[in-house]
C-alpha cells in the first residue's frame, strides 16, 4: 500500500512536523505500506516554490499588517476566484502525479494541496481516498471540505463546523487534535512545586519572535531558561556570547525523544502559539505564555488559546508575570482542568485514527479478492 503525504513548501513548518509525524507511526505499525512525502509545490516548480517561499517570510518580516489584513481576506473565503488563472495548471500538476505515484491513500496536511484535490474530486477526475489533517486550531477557507474522505480535527468546535456548515458526514469527522510524535509521551497531571522554575523557550524553527528582547529584561533570579533558537544560528551565538548562567541556549532539535526529555524538565513554555507546538504543551501539562505570534493563522490559534484560557500573553514585566501566574496554586489549578476539558473532547489520536481506516480498506480489499 502506498501513501503519499502533501505538505507544502520546503522550509520545516508544523505541517512537515505533522507529516513526519504520522509517516513515523505508519512505517512502524504497517510492514507493507510505503510513505512519500512529497512538497506539491516543488513538484510542480522549483522555482515557483523558492520564489513563493521567499516572498512569504519577507512579507510576514516586513509588513506584518497587511499580511494579516490578506490573510483573512483570501484564507477566511470560501470563494476563491483570485487563483482561477491558475487552477487548470495545479489541476493538471496534480493529476500527472497521481498518475505517476499510484497511491492508495493521500494525506493532506496543508489546505494547498487539499483545495486542488477537492475540485478533482468533484470532477471525478480522481478517486483516491483523501484525508485532511489540520495542523492549526482552525479550519481557514482553502482546505477542500465536501468531497474530502476524511477530515482529522483539532477539537469539537471544527466537528461541528464541518458537520453542520459543510454537510460533511459526521462518521467522517475524527476529533484527533493536531497530531503529537508519539514520542512526546502524555502526561496525566501537571507538575506540582519545585522552588525555582525552568521555563522552556521556543521561537519556532527559525528562531522567530522577540526571544531575546524577552530575554535581555529577565534577571535570572527567579527562573532559569533553556532556549530553542532553532536554525537561527545568529540567536544562537549571540546568547552563547552572553554567558548568562540562567539562559541555555539550545541549536536546532530534530529528534522528538530529545524534545521529550526537555518538556519533562520544564516547568512552562514561553512560546508562539503554533499549532504543534501548544499541542506538544497540551499533552505535557505545560503552562504556555506567549509574547509574540506570526501575523493570520497563529493570531487566530492564539484568540482560540485564549478564548479557552489554554495560553497567557505576557506584556512589559515579563518575569513578575510569570511569576505572579506560576505560583497562583488556584490559578494553575483551574489551567490544569481547563487542559484536561480540551483532552476529553479527543475522539482518537490521528495515529489511532489512520489505522483503523487503512485496516478498514485492508479488509475490503480482500472480500474484493
Amino acid at each position: 500500500m502506498k501513501i503519499l503525504v502533501l505538505p507544502l513548501f520546503q522550509m520545516q513548518s508544523g505541517h512537515h512536523q505533522v507529516a513526519d509525524t504520522l509517516i513515523y507511526s505508519l512505517q512502524r505499525k504497517f510492514s507493507n505500506i510505503v510513505c512519500k512525502k512529497l512538497d506539491f509545490l516543488s513538484y510542480c516548480n522549483e522555482q515557483i516554490e523558492k520564489r513563493v517561499a521567499d516572498f512569504y517570510l519577507r512579507w510576514i518580516s516586513v509588513h506584518p499588517h497587511s499580511y494579516e489584513w490578506m490573510y483573512n481576506r483570501w484564507m477566511k473565503k470560501l470563494d476563491h476566484s483570485h487563483l482561477e488563472p491558475w487552477r487548470f495548471y495545479f489541476e493538471r500538476k496534480m493529476k500527472r502525479l497521481i498518475e505517476e505515484e499510484q497511491p492508495d491513500f493521500i494525506i493532506c496536511t496543508h489546505s494547498f494541496p487539499s483545495h486542488i484535490l477537492e475540485r478533482l474530486k468533484k470532477q471525478r477526475l480522481i478517486e483516491v481516498p483523501v484525508v485532511n489533517v489540520y495542523t492549526d486550531f482552525f479550519i481557514n477557507g482553502v482546505w477542500g471540505k465536501t468531497a474530502i474522505d476524511y477530515h482529522f480535527v483539532p477539537h469539537q468546535e471544527a466537528k461541528e463546523e464541518l458537520v453542520k456548515k459543510y454537510n460533511v458526514p459526521k462518521e467522517n469527522v475524527i476529533v484527533t487534535g493536531i497530531p503529537v510524535h508519539e514520542q512526546i509521551v502524555r502526561v496525566p497531571e501537571m507538575k506540582k512545586g519545585a522552588e525555582k522554575k525552568h521555563i522552556l523557550v521556543a521561537g519556532g524553527n527559525q528562531g522567530l519572535g522577540k526571544m531575546k528582547d524577552f530575554l535581555k529584561r529577565t534577571e535570572g533570579a527567579i527562573f532559569t531558561y533553556s532556549v530553542l533558537c532553532g536554525k537561527n544560528e545568529e540567536l544562537y551565538n549571540e546568547l552563547m556570547s552572553w554567558d548568562h548562567p540562567s539562559v541555555r541556549p539550545l541549536p536546532y532539535i530534530s529528534c522528538p525523544k530529545e524534545m521529550n526529555a526537555l518538556y519533562d524538565q520544564a516547568d512552562a513554555i514561553v512560546t508562539k502559539p503554533g499549532g504543534v507546538t501548544m499541542s506538544e504543551a497540551l499533552l505535557k501539562k505545560l503552562p504556555a505564555f506567549t509574547i509574540s505570534y506570526l501575523p493570520g493563522q497563529e493570531h487566530i490559534n492564539l484568540r482560540y488559546l485564549m478564548r479557552h484560557g489554554l495560553i497567557y500573553r505576557l506584556s512589559d514585566c515579563y518575569e513578575r508575570q510569570l511569576e505572579r501566574i506560576l505560583r497562583d496554586e488556584m490559578e494553575m489549578n483551574r489551567l490544569e482542568r481547563r487542559m484536561k476539558e480540551y483532552e476529553k473532547q479527543i475522539e482518537q489520536t490521528a495515529q489511532e485514527a489512520l489505522e483503523h481506516i487503512i485496516e478498514k480498506s485492508e479488509r475490503r480489499q480482500k472480500l474484493k479478492r
